[in-house]
């Protein structure tokens, strides 16, 4: 049977005509962006090629697109810059509890430095109250953190309204989004929704891993926390990643133009995945109705998760048992949506990309079945 690929939130296959420029930019367009003659100049101006074709993506047409090594990074620059360029003037920091780990671990330094954090709790379908993340907000909140799309359960959060009424009640709060989950896949607006910055990942969009950007509205002040030679407007130091630079650039322009069309194909193949998954006896899905079609998370009770990835993966078919970064511990997003412990430990998540095809599911469902009768104790 051929493989299934089914864990695209973990990361993707990288395009075709990506690793082709990749390799270009390796071997012909190689120059120094820094450098001061022709080769460092072309190489100039594909990174700034690259930054355009992002920053569409994102909705805007000015601010700034620093280049880093991932979502990670992006996210530690955002959350660590942005507060200790205010930590004089406030020490308050809003997030979630179903944030990834790049922003959670990330605060839980700030706490250990003495910043008051508040955490939201998200409702029993993983989404996150406009309302409940504005009560948190005060003269004293220095940055609010909540990400675009769950990349556990798919959950879309209102990001324009939540960032509408944190600045209604503060201003000047700083308001970040992590939208690795998010980018070139569901609308965001950074600059009609008023966002300061946003973190974005290359390798869940089909572009190398090692590349990431954090979106910085205009006016916006970031303390670097690398210091080096100055590159990247002087918030990330190093010479850049310029090859897998310009890959993110086209990959971003290749999946936003095809927005429609994706999100109509991989919607079809989730709604055919749940209408046959839910067939069978002892499945539960985690994910909300309105999630986001690449994402499906469901639990098979009475099989833990790490039995069924790897009674999957020895059919050819791979899948997640949550967030890849967790390497198999209960997922603390689940448990925070209110799922006992025995569905979080049995929870699978499929998540969908651009490879995938309807012709998979009945494969996939019925490996499911055989799982089923072979685990489950009648």
């Amino acid at each position: 049977m051929p493989e299934i690929y089914y864990d695209n939130s973990a990361t993707t296959k990288t395009r075709k005509e990506v690793a082709d420029l990749v390799y270009s930019m390796l071997t012909e367009n190689y120059g120094n962006p820094s450098s001061l003659h022709k080769k460092g100049f072309e190489a100039q101006q594909l990174m700034e090629k690259a930054r355009t074709q992002i920053s569409k993506g994102l909705g805007v047409a000015d601010g700034n697109i620093i280049f880093t090594s991932g979502g990670t990074e992006s996210d530690n620059l955002a959350i660590l810059g942005c507060c200790m360029a205010k930590k004089r003037t406030c020490n308050k920091f809003v997030t979630t509890l179903i944030e990834h780990d790049a922003v959670l671990n990330t605060v839980k330094y700030l706490e250990q430095q003495g910043w008051e954090v508040v955490y939201i709790n998200p409702d029993k379908s993983g989404k996150i109250s406009p309302e409940t993340v504005a009560q948190a907000v005060d003269k004293n909140t220095a940055m609010v953190s909540v990400m675009a799309v769950n990349n556990e359960v798919g959950s879309i959060m209102d990001i324009k309204e939540i960032c509408k009424r944190v600045k209604k009640v503060n201003p000047s709060v700083i308001f970040h989004t992590d939208a690795v989950q998010a980018f070139c896949k569901y609308p965001i607006k950074a600059k009609q929704w008023d966002i300061d910055l946003i973190s974005i990942s290359g390798h869940k969009i089909y572009a190398p891993k090692g590349i990431g950007a954090l979106y910085i509205k205009k006016g916006v002040r970031i303390i670097p926390t690398v210091y080096g030679g100055g590159q990247e407007k002087g918030l990330r130091s190093g010479t850049e990643n310029i090859a897998s630079a310009c890959g993110f650039g086209l990959a971003s322009e290749l999946l936003y133009s095809e927005y429609d069309q994706m999100y109509q194909k991989i919607s079809e193949i989730k709604k055919f995945l749940v209408e046959e998954i839910t067939k069978i006896p002892n499945v539960k899905i985690n994910s909300p109705q309105d999630s986001t079609p690449y994402i499906l998370n469901f639990s098979v009770l009475g099989i833990r998760s790490e039995i069924l990835l790897h009674f999957l993966e020895e059919k050819g078919i791979y899948v997640s048992s949550g967030s890849a970064c967790a390497k198999g511990q209960p997922s603390h997003v689940l448990l925070s949506m209110g799922l006992d412990k025995k569905t979080a430990d049995s929870a699978i998540r499929l998540s969908l990309g651009i490879f995938n095809s309807k012709e998979q599911v009945p494969s996939f469902v019925e490996a499911l079945k055989q799982a089923c009768e072979r685990f489950i104790k009648s």
